[in-house]
């Protein structure tokens, strides 16, 4: 009986252990976590620059001693600071990544993604076993021209350079956009801004019908084109055949309506 009472009497003190002893396993869990992705933040950086619909591949360089084994290396991937996703873990690509449909992983262990989007801009960072003294860090940006009619229904189209980045790992000057024309004639657009991920460019144009114009959007940085993306321009070829099809209906209505007309008349002088 003083037995039961002891042990009764000692068990909610162990239930309270058990319980701090979880709450710092995983505090521990978390920080380990985070000091490993301030690693992959800190350590070789390299950029990357392509067009949405290209297949890239993110190299690993800290692979040397690995004998060609890609079982101890893990993927991360960061968007803006907010939250870390692993692509791969322990060399297995991991099925719940939005990404995993269009990853490979490579016998040199880079990271191969099929067919990006906008939204694949981002940090990446390779890293052998739990070691981050190696990690390699790849940002991936991507550059983007979209269209849109503007809101007045003057006729004139506005265009969209943006360039996906991560975060603000790096700010876009001013000049860090450029709009050319078909001859390579620079043109006047609304110049950089800085977004936190995206650095945005605008040019309005004036379409002109039944002409095909190029308009070439380049990402400049320490005075060299790291990339650029193009955009034809087919607002009246899109547009003309429809207007062209109306006409002809109404065209063809009104000789339709005439013919109709001639005829009952020429029966009622028959019949007369």
């Amino acid at each position: 009986m003083l037995s039961l009472l002891f042990f009764c009497a000692r068990e909610p003190n162990l239930s309270l252990e058990r319980e701090m002893q979880q709450h710092i396993s995983s505090l521990l869990t978390i920080l380990i976590f985070m000091l490993q992705f301030e690693a992959c933040i800190s350590e070789t950086y390299m950029d990357l620059y392509y067009t949405p619909g290209n297949d890239v591949i993110l190299p690993c360089d800290n692979t040397s001693s690995l004998n060609s084994s890609c079982s101890i290396i893990t993927w991360f991937y960061n968007r803006d600071n907010s939250e870390t996703t692993e692509m791969v873990w322990n060399g297995v690509i991991m099925e719940n990544s939005a990404q995993a449909a269009r990853l490979s992983l490579y016998s040199n262990c880079s990271l191969g993604i099929r067919n990006i989007v906008a939204e694949d801009a981002g940090l990446y960072c390779c890293r052998s076993g739990n070691t981050t003294a190696q990690d390699t860090n790849v940002g991936l940006h991507i550059l983007n021209i979209s269209a849109s009619q503007t809101l007045n229904g003057d006729g004139y189209i506005t265009l969209a350079c943006t360039l996906f980045k991560y975060s603000d790992s790096q700010l876009c000057g001013e000049n860090s956009i450029l709009w050319l024309n078909e001859r390579g004639t620079v043109l006047l657009g609304s110049g950089a801004r800085d977004t936190g991920p995206m650095c945005v460019s605008l040019l309005t144009v004036k379409p002109q019908r039944a002409q095909h114009k190029t308009y070439t959007c380049q990402y400049i940085k320490k005075n060299s084109v790291k990339i650029e993306a193009h955009y034809t321009l087919r607002e009246y070829t899109d547009q003309f055949p429809v207007s062209y099809i109306m006409w002809t209906l109404r065209i063809g209505a009104v000789i339709l309506m005439t013919a109709i007309t001639v005829f009952v008349l020429r029966g009622r002088d028959e019949t007369i």
